[in-house]
């Protein structure tokens, strides 16, 4: 036992001894003062005995209760407590007793209850308000929105951003009316991390609201992310970010042109595609912008790798020109480095499968993708369709093994012309074989996305010129003129490395 009382403060009225566990009593040897408490969280076994007098007994039937009394010389000595507030020294008159302790026993279960339902209407009271908090700051908190100031400041637009151009902030209730309180009627559909809105703003230009729809941080970094690469790009095949909330806004949102005509994959094979608006010379056109916007993007200080590429993520505007959209995955690439080590993120059919496999990201996971979006241009299929065959569930897949068998006529789009029209036949097989080295899985063997659009570009080229030369009532009747400028490609030929005419060497791998 410790003898050493000096720790004791002056001021107590009472000194109560209590077993403590034997394995901490060397260290409150040492350090008393401190770890008193300590020790007594730490638990403690305590053995009581009944007295074996009739004092205790005596008073619990008198109906008191039996406990200790500090005198006026401050030692205990034993006593009976009546319900009456008496103290006796052995018991409680029989009659009041039992009486008071009656009185007094009904005035504990009353008290109790009272505390019980007061209890359970206070936790009623907080469900409702964090209910009503919720339905009013939506799926964005305002505390993740302050979680935001832990990351740097040189990616707020608030304090300045490091990106060529500033972005704008809008207020949540500007946004909330532009987009009459975010009706669904308004939805324009998923945009990635958010629910995408269309809305008029005050100065009457009409946008697209995207709304945080997962109250997570993953989903803020993505917002976030997406603020400032776009707020530092300016390309006419990209979309264009207007501005975003503050963080001190009750939610996070992002507004951008409004695109009207939807996106690729809807004319494709989506919601649109029965309307056949797609011709061969409008596909071709896309693949070109998309490949021009990529290859801005690959081209800036410090590259920017997209990392979703893909149909639904391309709109179009109402002369069906490009804009690529979404860049919540996007990373900024040091120039200085091979790859990226990141887990690897994007949509499947579309996913880099070196990326998938290695997680090693680099600017050749876009062009993956973009061959896929190739393939889709070319044959109106989606990315991934579990009700094909098991080993064509994969476009990628499909697309690869029906080049190497020659059996592309069982991949394109019979709307096309492709049997009708020998120059657009020649045109799609040109394009396939871009699709196939974009499609290697070793990354090192696809072109640089600049390679690709100069391709493109001779392809469309040479096709302008020969619908030209069809109006001027020159004779057509060769097509393979179409052919004469371009590098011949065949299947086998794009296993192996080649150079266009109309491209310059792949000197970045």
């Amino acid at each position: 036992m410790i003898k050493n009382n000096s720790f004791i403060p002056d001021n107590c009225e009472a000194v109560i001894v209590a077993p403590v566990l034997r394995d901490l009593l060397k260290s409150l040897e040492y350090e008393l003062a401190n770890r008193y408490k300590e020790a007594l969280h730490g638990g403690f076994e305590l053995n009581w005995s009944a007295s074996t007098n009739d004092t205790c007994s005596h008073c619990e039937r008198s109906g008191g209760w039996c406990g200790l009394n500090m005198t006026s010389s401050r030692t205990l000595v034993s006593a009976c407590f009546c319900s009456d507030g008496r103290i006796a020294s052995h018991n409680c008159s029989s009659a009041a007793g039992k009486g008071k302790k009656s009185t007094m026993k009904h005035g504990i279960i009353i008290g109790i209850a009272a505390s019980a339902g007061f209890f359970v209407l206070l936790c009623v009271g907080f469900i409702y308000y964090r209910h009503k908090k919720k339905q009013g700051n939506s799926p964005s908190s305002k505390s993740l929105v302050q979680n935001l100031s832990s990351m740097s400041s040189s990616k707020d637009p608030e304090k300045g951003s490091s990106a060529h151009f500033q972005t704008h902030l809008f207020s949540y209730e500007e946004l909330e009316q532009a987009t009459n309180h975010f009706d669904e009627s308004e939805e324009l559909g998923d945009g990635g991390f958010g629910t995408v809105y269309k809305g008029k703003l005050r100065d009457g230009r009409i946008v697209a609201v995207k709304r945080l729809y997962e109250n997570n941080y993953r989903r803020v970094e993505q917002f976030r992310n997406e603020i400032d690469i776009l707020s530092r790009l300016r390309h006419p095949n990209l979309v264009n970010l207007y501005g975003c909330t503050s963080r001190s806004e009750r939610e996070l949102l992002l507004v951008y042109e409004f695109v009207q005509n939807g996106t690729v994959a809807d004319h494709l094979h989506g919601s649109r595609a029965s309307e056949g608006i797609l011709t061969w010379p409008v596909r071709l056109n896309i693949a070109v912008e998309t490949a021009d916007a990529l290859a801005y993007l690959h081209a800036v200080n410090p590259p920017i790798i997209h990392r979703d590429v893909k149909t639904s993520n391309i709109l179009l505007d109402s002369c069906f020109n490009v804009k690529v959209a979404d860049f919540g995955l996007s990373r900024l690439f040091p120039t200085n480095v091979t790859h990226i080590s990141t887990a690897p993120q994007g949509t499947p059919g579309y996913l880099d499968p070196e990326y998938h496999q290695c997680y090693q990201l680099t600017d050749k996971s876009d062009v993956y993708s973009f061959g896929v979006v190739l393939v889709e241009l070319i044959s109106s299929k989606p990315a991934v369709d579990i009700t094909r065959h098991r080993k064509d569930i994969n476009l990628a897949n499909m697309a690869v093994d029906r080049i190497q068998n020659g059996e592309l006529d069982q991949l394109v789009d019979e709307g096309l012309g492709y049997q009708s029209n020998e120059a657009i036949r020649k045109m799609i097989t040109m394009v396939a074989e871009v699709a196939f080295r974009c499609l290697q899985k070793d990354g090192e063997m696809r072109p640089p996305v600049k390679e690709v659009l100069d391709t493109l570009k001779a392809i469309q080229s040479e096709g302008y010129k020969v619908a030209k030369e069809g109006k001027d009532g020159a004779d057509n009747g060769d097509d393979a003129g179409l052919l004469k400028n371009i590098a011949p490609m065949s299947p086998d030929s794009v296993m192996n490395r080649w150079v266009s005419r109309y491209t310059t060497p792949n000197t970045s791998e």
